[in-house]
């Protein structure tokens, strides 16, 4: 009997350490002294537009493996793929910040993890293949560096919100994860963020880089994490390649190519066709992610070159749109104008200009109007791109977002 009873006794402590939650849901960060939120409706109202939009994206986009204890976010068999891990560094974090209103978070986020790392790429342990095919298996072993990022950054979370004494060490393996991103994803000459782990110094894309892969409050938890000082050469050049592009390639709107290239010469947006579509030198599906990036920062550490940069995109938004959201394109020119053919709501480009908003409280009235228009459309008519990202953005603009 004095055994059975030690043995209950071993679970319930063992239950008890694995729901500590440290930051549970709804947080109601504060900001940056001068940001603002919806101020049109309730905290309540915008909590529960969160809890219930995560609900219906959990049912649909993450999926468990048949017979492992592995979970992944589902691509939707898109281009014959059942993850990327893009979306998976999006459904880690995501995870994380609903734990407490998620009560099962925690075993969601580990889950996902195992999917991480039973998956990596050639070059590294640490880092993740960037995509699987619908039967499991990895399309190829290079990474993808914007996925990630995102995970890695998901660990720090996770360590903040669970402690390191369960069955995953998250600080431990976020500093692996940080120090492989550091040797395999950043270029030691430009210090810019690499495309791949497959890009290297005889790559003709050495000196390339994808807008939306510089995340700089996340590279600023890196530093913090692991004392290396590279991460501010990452921080300070990724700004400095930002403000020379924007004011030499968009300075009337402050838009973002999705590739720049030649950055160990004169840096310039990437030619049609460079990598993805004949969109890659405009402001196109990756670059529709900058303003959420780059505001963040500013929300979270005051970064001045934050908001300087995003004011840019703030004041031509505004202006094109005439402060009307049904007036967003998905797609521009990084002279402002609609790409031609995009006159159709895409909510990647719709959310991150919400993010973007929060910086100035001039902008309070067309942040109210993102938010309405935001949540106004039906997870079933949008894939797992849109939604992630609009669940992301709706997370930091309610208030619910930590470093």
């Amino acid at each position: 009997m004095r055994a059975k009873c030690v043995a209950i006794l071993l679970f319930w402590v063992s239950w008890a350490n694995a729901q500590r939650i440290a930051k549970p849901f709804p947080q109601h960060t504060p900001y940056f002294t001068g940001t603002i939120k919806p101020n049109h409706i309730s905290q309540l109202q915008l909590d529960n537009t969160v809890r219930s939009f995560y609900t219906q994206w959990k049912d649909r986009f993450v999926k468990i493996v048949p017979g492992k204890l592995q979970s992944y976010i589902w691509f939707e068999g898109i281009g014959g793929k059942q993850c990327v891990s893009e979306g998976q560094g999006y459904g880690m974090i995501i995870t994380i910040l609903m734990a407490g209103h998620d009560m099962k978070a925690q075993l969601t986020y580990d889950n996902l993890f195992r999917y991480v790392r039973s998956h990596p790429s050639s070059r590294s342990k640490h880092l993740m293949a960037w995509a699987q095919k619908t039967n499991g298996t990895d399309l190829d072993k290079t990474s993808a560096t914007d996925g990630d990022i995102d995970i890695a950054y998901s660990l720090l979370l996770a360590s903040k919100q669970w402690g390191d004494k369960g069955a995953i060490n998250y600080s431990q393996e976020a500093k692996a994860m940080i120090n492989a991103i550091m040797r395999y994803e950043i270029n030691p000459k430009s210090w810019s963020v690499l495309l791949s782990d497959g890009v290297e110094a005889e790559s003709k894309d050495y000196f390339a880089t994808r807008s939306s892969d510089f995340m700089p409050a996340h590279f600023k938890a890196f530093q913090q994490a692991t004392h290396d000082e590279r991460w501010d050469k990452v921080i300070d050049a990724g700004y400095k390649l930002f403000n020379y592009m924007q004011h030499n390639y968009s300075p009337d709107a402050g838009l973002l190519s999705d590739f720049i290239i030649s950055l160990n010469k004169k840096p310039k947006p990437a030619g049609p066709n460079f990598l993805e579509d004949k969109y890659d030198g405009q402001y196109n599906y990756n670059a529709c992610r900058v303003p959420w990036r780059i505001a963040t920062d500013y929300l979270l550490t005051g970064d001045k070159r934050s908001k300087n940069s995003v004011n840019k995109i703030n004041n031509w938004i505004r202006e094109t749109t005439n402060n009307n959201t049904y007036n967003l394109s998905a797609g521009y020119t990084l002279a402002g104008n609609d790409i031609k053919g995009r006159y159709f709501e895409a909510l990647s480009f719709v959310a991150p200009f919400g993010v973007a908003a929060m910086v100035d409280a001039k902008n309070q009235i067309w942040l109210n109007h993102v938010w309405d228009y935001l949540v106004g459309f039906k997870l079933k008519d949008y894939d797992y791109y849109d939604n992630s990202i609009k669940l992301l953005n709706m997370i930091i603009m309610s208030g619910n977002y930590w470093q």
